[in-house]
């Protein structure tokens, strides 16, 4: 072998090697990308307390882990609980991100929430400790819904959507009470396309309908008496108040509340709920982070 040769063969094989090389480590980029280890960048799950157990690592927000393998997000780290679904299984986490992230006890982003700021370690709360369902980066202020409804505290959500425990049927919105007289504002901007004033009791059921067209969406508004300046064609503002709270289309006083149902399109009446073994609606969740409310 001559020289010029001896060098070529020594060179091609140095690149060989070091093709070797980069096929075996993998970037910074891959490596930190859902490896069962918390990175710098990344938020994650651990399936023990005190950040014990096995890791679920993640480096954006989630607003749905599913239940099931191989669909599931789970978690990837050695030690107990590698391969468990996340949802509803976590313990305690580590923001090794540099934003605050916030874990809820619903999908979507929704119902009791915790924030860890960046950097921190901590357990769930009681009420999250295997009960987290989704989790976001740099989560928005938002006003609960409760709150909204009624521009002041006291409000409470009395039946979620799809919330029916003994009633037959699919609740296609969200109950929302205060107390008889309370002032309901809208919860959304936009023109109203349908009235109908009711009257008190199970057969005088009341609705306003407030298409927003920019949303191509519909909120509407069921049970509370509509204020008498409220008209067909008046465009109304967020938080303008557009109703008392009543009990129009409800059997009893004790249990007046407004049903806010969020509706695809332009829509003039509520989606059936009671005796109806069907949804129409999506899940509204999204919608209502959307337009800045919490559903709380």
């Amino acid at each position: 072998m001559n020289k010029l040769t001896k060098v070529l063969t020594t060179t091609a094989t140095g690149a060989v090697a070091l093709g070797g090389v980069a096929s075996v480590f993998v970037s910074p980029a891959s490596a930190a990308a859902r490896d069962g280890k918390c990175d710098s960048g990344e938020f994650c799950y651990y399936f023990n307390s005190d950040n014990q157990g096995s890791i679920s690592d993640f480096t954006g927000s989630v607003a749905d882990y599913g239940t099931t393998q191989p669909s599931c997000y789970d978690f990837k780290g050695d030690g107990n609980g590698k391969g468990t679904c996340v949802k509803n299984n976590a313990a305690s986490v580590w923001n090794n991100s540099g934003k605050t992230v916030r874990v809820y006890y619903n999908s979507n982003y929704g119902g009791s929430y915790q924030d860890f700021k960046a950097g921190a370690k901590g357990n769930l709360n009681a009420t999250l400790k295997n009960q987290n369902a989704s989790h976001e980066f740099s989560p928005s202020a938002r006003t609960n819904m409760s709150y909204g409804l009624y521009a002041t505290s006291g409000g409470q959500i009395t039946c979620g959507f799809d919330g029916y425990t003994t009633t037959p049927g699919r609740h296609e919105g969200i109950d929302i009470a205060r107390g008889i007289g309370s002032d309901v504002h809208a919860l959304v901007a936009g023109k109203v396309i349908y009235i109908a004033r009711g009257a008190t009791g199970s057969s005088g059921l009341s609705t306003i309908s407030v298409y927003n067209s920019s949303l191509d969406k519909t909120v509407i508004y069921l049970h509370s008496a509509p204020r008498s300046s409220l008209s067909v064609g008046q465009s109304i503002s967020r938080g303008q108040v557009i109703a008392d709270e009543s009990w129009h289309g409800v059997s009893s006083s004790s249990s007046a509340h407004t049903h806010v149902e969020m509706r695809l399109g332009q829509q003039t009446h509520a989606a059936k709920s009671v005796n109806d073994p069907t949804l129409d609606n999506p899940n509204p969740t999204t919608f209502w982070n959307s337009q800045g409310y919490n559903v709380r």
